[in-house]
């Protein structure tokens, strides 16, 4: 059955234009026509600008808990102590109503797909659950019931420090060795074949937590698999001082010798680095995942964005820690540290932002949406243009000024999961705070 949709203004693949009917078959696009008056067959969403579906491309679901929590003074190790515990209390049951609920959100907001940066694997003791893949399937499971487009990047994470054993919480992150990794990554990637918007990809949590050789086993499965490989990088300067003391070399480098950095490969974060690791970065063709909201929380500092894009680097966003899920301003937050940087206004442009948000987001964690042209999933977002903070604003300009208030409506595969501004089947307010309260209980 064929839907068509008539907007004033879309952001297609060749950009802004006027007068546009969308025509939706199943679960793609089948034809884009600009220019055009609306007919009485159309759907008419006056008033609002139509895009691709935005894409998080890092995310940790759970750690929306922990919105608020943040207090002053302390430092990313403190708060990762805070983490820890929270971590300690999921189980299958809380997190796949906490991760549909924070998935709605994501919806809401504007975001269509989301790569989940996943390592809490195992019971808190590190027994594997039985069933198998109890907690990833929780989390394909909350994407299902809610519509949104799931990357699961299972996250290889084996010691607590450079070459130290895991403790406490971390006993559950852990596979032991890279090849029980492979083990129960490939079986849950069967597992989940009734899963149409779930996809499984791989994730090395640092250079701290992953010894070179296990990096370099990791990269090389998803180099013969063809999926997306994610890694931390840089985030914080200890990072790089332990990296240098117990390896000899950056973060980065220490990757690049792992064969790790191809056009598959995303460094998220990516704030500390020397020229080389620019260069390296670059010259590989690989995608930095910036998360700028969390990065000023976690006083993390800015990554030299104009840098990696001169270089050759893509550039994708994420909502990390979810304190903030608004894909625009996290967006926004990328021109405004840039500009705090360099004292050089508006120094990325807003195509580069948009593609950010959209197509080369998608594509960092092996999405198919990403644009508005045919053949491609009937994955768009309407935004209302009606608010006072859009009046006067060029066109060109409109997207460093939306927010994910402006949102509308939703479709994910041509089923629309958002209307008005909420999600068609779940509250998320109401159980974000009832399991964040039982999560964040003292132990």
């Amino acid at each position: 059955m064929n839907v068509s949709l008539w907007c004033p203004l879309a952001w297609t693949d060749t950009g802004m234009r006027h007068d546009v009917r969308l025509t939706l078959r199943g679960d793609v696009i089948a034809r884009i026509e600009c220019g055009v008056e609306a007919a009485s067959a159309d759907e008419r969403l006056d008033s609002t600008l139509v895009m691709p579906g935005t894409a998080n491309c890092h995310s940790h679901t759970f750690h929306r808990t922990m919105r608020g929590l943040g207090g002053s003074g302390g430092a990313f190790w403190s708060w990762r102590d805070t983490m820890y515990g929270i971590a300690s209390r999921l189980t299958p049951e809380t997190y796949r109503v906490y991760a549909r609920a924070a998935f709605a959100e994501m919806l809401c907001a504007g975001y269509t797909a989301v790569g989940e940066f996943h390592y809490v694997h195992h019971q808190p003791d590190g027994t594997p659950y039985q069933p198998a893949h109890a907690m990833e399937r929780a989390l394909a499971d909350a994407a299902e019931d809610v519509g949104i487009r799931l990357t699961l990047l299972d996250t290889l994470y084996l010691s607590s420090g450079f070459d130290a054993p895991v403790e406490s919480a971390q006993r559950r992150f852990s596979d032991g060795t890279a090849a029980r990794w492979a083990e129960r990554i490939e079986a849950l990637d069967s597992s989940l074949d009734g899963h149409s918007l779930v996809r499984v990809g791989a994730a090395i949590h640092s250079v701290r937590a992953v010894d070179p050789l296990s990096c370099a086993y990791v990269a090389e499965w998803a180099r013969r698999r063809g999926r997306p490989l994610h890694v931390h990088v840089s985030e914080q300067p200890r990072e790089n001082e332990d990296c240098l003391r117990h390896r000899g070399a950056t973060p980065v480098r220490v990757l690049a010798d792992a064969g790790v950095w191809e056009a598959n490969a995303t460094a998220v974060h990516a704030t500390h680095l020397t020229d080389e690791d620019v260069g390296l970065l670059g010259s590989a063709g690989a995608t930095v995942c910036l998360c700028p909201s969390t990065e000023a929380d976690l006083g993390d500092g800015l990554a030299r964005v104009g840098d990696l894009l001169e270089a050759g680097t893509g550039l994708s966003l994420g909502s990390d820690e979810n304190i903030l899920t608004d894909p625009f301003s996290e967006a926004q937050r990328v021109v405004a540290g840039e500009g705090l940087r360099t004292g050089v206004r508006q120094a990325i442009p807003v195509a580069r932002l948009m593609g950010a948000l959209t197509e080369r987001g998608h594509a960092s964690i092996g999405s198919p949406a990403g644009a508005l042209a045919p053949g491609r999933p009937a994955d768009l977002v309407a935004l209302r243009l009606a608010g006072a903070h859009l009046a006067g604003v060029p066109l060109e300009s409109i997207p460093l000024f939306l927010t994910a208030a402006d949102i509308d409506r939703v479709w994910v595969a041509g089923r629309e999961v958002v209307q008005d501004g909420r999600h068609v089947s779940v509250d998320p307010g109401r159980d974000l705070d009832e399991i964040g309260r039982e999560l964040r209980r003292t132990r």
